[in-house]
């Protein structure tokens, strides 16, 4: 059963790998001009999803995102029903999120605005 999930979890991180290497492409070739690496080889990768539409936008950007998305919800709803080791944990969860939600939330705030500080020094570094 071990087996099972690692080869799951396996399989669905590399269904999702061409959909994550687009993202990451355009996140690049945005962050400064594209005569530049890596902008102009995440530029070579848009351009190559661009011109295959059918494989790029419809098979490795909707339908292999939306088939981890319904093969994890079905199996994370199937491990909640037999699981019961899996229910605990999650109200365990809930319960030390819950005692401790200020200190949460200052997280979360944090590293929010360290994504957005970093956001906007490359911009300014790329200006």
């Amino acid at each position: 059963m071990k087996l099972l999930r690692r080869s799951l979890a396996a399989l669905e991180l590399t269904l999702l790998f061409p959909a994550v290497l687009f993202m990451t492409a355009l996140f690049l070739r945005s962050i400064q001009p594209t005569q530049f690496q890596p902008s102009y080889a995440a530029q070579q990768i848009v351009d190559w999803y661009a011109a295959r539409p059918h494989l790029g936008l419809w098979i490795l950007l909707i339908a292999l995102p939306l088939l981890v998305l319904s093969t994890g919800l079905a199996w994370l709803a199937h491990q909640w029903r037999n699981n019961n080791d899996l229910r605990q944990a999650a109200r365990t969860l809930i319960t030390i999120l819950r005692s401790h939600a200020s200190a949460m939330l200052v997280a979360g705030a944090s590293l929010v605005s360290a994504g957005i500080l970093a956001v906007v020094a490359m911009h300014l570094l790329t200006d």
